[in-house]
């Protein structure tokens, strides 16, 4: 199936609106982490002084997740949001592990940004079969 066939084919509704859900917890929970991270709040920086960071680095990375999830976010950067997000979240859980603390919360909002992407777009569907015709 070509993708120009694809993109023709109608996402039923309750994919549509499971994606949708899906795709916008990431978005919103990196929100919230960027504007602590651009807050330099007292109580964020303390936690953040454990992961090895300086406190300067907080405003360039928070910037970061504010441009990886707002790409995300568009429609028509949506694949390159979700690439973009995935490198982030990435780098989240390796400076998780290197603390040894626990990184649940960056693995799941990136299986989340890709299940929801999945959901929304026929595209990727046709792109990355879970099943292939026998």
């Amino acid at each position: 199936m070509s993708t120009a066939t694809a993109s023709k084919i109608a996402t039923p509704a309750w994919k549509l609106w499971t994606g949708r859900v899906l795709s916008a917890l990431p978005v919103l929970m990196m929100l919230f982490s960027a504007s602590l991270k651009l807050s330099h709040a007292p109580m964020f920086l303390a936690k953040w002084g454990t992961f090895g960071y300086s406190d300067s680095a907080a405003t360039p990375i928070g910037l970061l997740e504010v441009v990886c999830a707002l790409i995300y976010a568009v429609p028509k950067t949506r694949v390159l949001g979700a690439i973009l997000v995935t490198g982030y979240l990435g780098g989240a859980i390796a400076t998780h592990v290197r603390v040894g603390d626990v990184f649940v919360a960056p693995l799941l909002l990136g299986i989340f940004v890709w299940v929801g992407l999945f959901l929304r777009d026929e595209r990727l569907g046709a792109l990355l079969p879970l099943v292939k015709d026998a």
